[in-house]
């Protein structure tokens, strides 16, 4: 039997993981994000700076259930996830305020861009990492053109002030998103295609989250 740790504390990816048969035990890591990314290289590409940014999280979490987490001698794995909106060459995360949130409406109507989402997964047994697996999901959004007064109640309501990219597929953003090609659980944001190969690295099928009776 092995549990699975969340290590975010996003409803969106929780709701996932459930619809999927798995209860997590949620974890907040309270990485510094743009900490995190401000020490990378310079010269980081958009796909590593999320992957990055996944594992700060995995390991953070990892490391304080190594001496005092939830059954330190349970199989745990520790998932770690970061989403990010590739417009052009630039990356966006999540706006905080309505103005941002305009901004990037006006840039993302009509258009499409690429939702980046970094995975890292870490076993832990008996408390100590034992195995690490990363990569990155890309999934390409369709926007609509929602019409002023729809866009300023959408706005209004908070939602995309919180999310990347200022978009939910899964919520209210939904109804702007006219197509996707790709994983549709990824741009929610844990992919579950991605993240079963991730857990197969590190040497835990799924038949084992699933096993304790806990779906």
């Amino acid at each position: 039997m092995t549990r699975l740790v969340l290590a975010s504390a996003s409803p969106a990816r929780r709701a996932v993981l459930r619809a999927a048969g798995i209860e997590p035990i949620v974890r907040v890591s309270d990485v510094d994000e743009d900490a995190v990314a401000a020490a990378l290289p310079a010269d980081t590409g958009p796909r590593d700076i999320v992957v990055e940014l996944a594992r700060a999280k995995a390991r953070a979490v990892a490391a304080t259930l190594a001496g005092s987490g939830p059954g330190p001698d349970e199989d745990l794995v520790v998932v770690g996830c970061d989403s990010m909106l590739l417009i052009g060459d630039e990356l966006q995360g999540k706006p905080h305020t309505a103005e941002v949130a305009q901004a990037r409406w006006q840039a993302m109507a009509g258009n499409n861009a690429d939702l980046l989402t970094g995975h890292c997964v870490l076993r832990l047994c008996s408390g100590a990492v034992t195995a690490e697996a990363f990569d990155c999901s890309a999934t390409t959004v369709h926007f609509g053109k929602p019409d002023p007064a729809e866009l300023d109640a959408y706005i209004a309501t908070g939602e995309p002030l919180r999310v990347a990219g200022a978009f939910t597929l899964d919520g209210l953003g939904g109804w702007f998103v006219d197509r996707i090609d790709g994983d549709p659980s990824s741009v929610v944001g844990i992919g579950l295609p991605l993240l079963r190969r991730l857990l197969q690295e590190v040497g835990v099928g799924i038949d084992r989250l699933w096993a304790d009776g806990r779906a």
